[in-house]
């Protein structure tokens, strides 16, 4: 039964949305004796949303619950690259914002909140795979590709549909503490806390794709990550000067020899992490970086978090 204190939220679904993501935002909050939530689902105008994979909503509600709202969650949708908020979007989130309504992203939704300037000169994130458009497109956006979730007060984003969890956990928890997000987490049969300052879990720090100069001298590498990886000692393999190589591989790769090899051994180091009970002096060994100290220091530096917790995460 709804009460007069039940925080009241909104999930705005937008063209192609993710059925995940909308099922994240609006089952987290759903209305249960334990939970002082109310959720109404809504879109730009009543009736049926086009998804995506063949997915279709029928949602009952349009932009005026909006102003309903306490908490907005603007769940993710597919190619936000090529997609142009609707201009009746943008104008409700802005006056919700200025309303003092809470405003959340998962996803790729966070396209939509930095349509509407509400990230502009914030800290925000999103899924991994789009952060190089979200900077590109919103240059005034500080993006953080290496976080589950940003929590800028009234505004907060998150990476993928997992962090949505993550994010809508978090949200419970600044409302009404660690017991009820725990209540939540354990029903959800999730983590009941993952940081947002942890790392999203990306395939390879190595960015893709890589030109094809020296690809045998990468490969070669890959294979000595325990060796010898200095600049004089990749250009001998590739049979030319260390300046020719720099300058070379540099073109190609859009990164310095020396950046690529310590980004090849970290995602080294992230592959025993999750795969192996290797000893941390074992696993700096394995990749060339000599020491515990060295490990911790790029891995923190490049992943955003320990090796510990890294592990930790994967054993779970």
């Amino acid at each position: 039964m709804t009460t007069d204190s039940d925080h009241r939220v909104a999930v705005l679904v937008l063209d192609g949305a993710k059925a995940l993501d909308v099922g994240i935002a609006a089952h987290v909050f759903a209305k249960r004796p334990s939970m002082p939530y109310e959720v109404r689902v809504c879109a730009e105008h009543a009736g049926t949303v086009d998804g995506w994979n063949g997915l279709a909503y029928a949602v009952g509600n349009n932009l005026e619950t909006l102003a309903w709202a306490d908490t907005i969650l603007v769940p993710g949708y597919r190619n936000p690259s090529d997609v142009t908020t609707a201009a009746a979007v943008i104008a409700a989130l802005q006056a919700a914002h200025e309303r003092g309504v809470r405003i959340a992203a998962i996803s790729t939704g966070a396209f939509t909140l930095a349509a509407a300037g509400l990230l502009n000169g914030r800290r925000a994130t999103t899924h991994w795979h789009y952060t190089h458009v979200l900077r590109e497109q919103y240059p005034a956006v500080d993006v953080d590709e290496h976080v589950l979730f940003v929590d800028a007060g009234d505004v907060l984003t998150s990476a993928g549909a997992a962090s949505g969890i993550d994010l809508c956990l978090h949200l419970i928890r600044r409302d009404h503490g660690v017991a009820l997000a725990n209540h939540v987490a354990r029903r959800l049969v999730s983590a009941p806390y993952r940081s947002g300052g942890q790392a999203q879990y990306v395939p390879r720090s190595i960015p893709e794709p890589l030109g094809d100069v020296f690809a045998a001298t990468r490969a070669w590498a890959l294979d000595h990550l325990q060796d010898d990886l200095s600049l004089a000692a990749l250009a001998r393999q590739a049979n030319v000067s260390a300046r020719t190589f720099s300058r070379r591989f540099t073109a190609d790769t859009g990164i310095t020899p020396m950046q690529w090899v310590l980004r090849a051994r970290i995602d080294r180091a992230r592959e025993l992490l999750e795969r192996t009970d290797f000893t941390m002096t074992q696993i700096a060994e394995a990749t060339g970086l000599r020491s515990d100290a060295n490990l911790r220091r790029h891995f923190g530096s490049i992943i955003g978090t320990s090796p510990t917790a890294y592990r930790t995460t994967f054993q779970e």
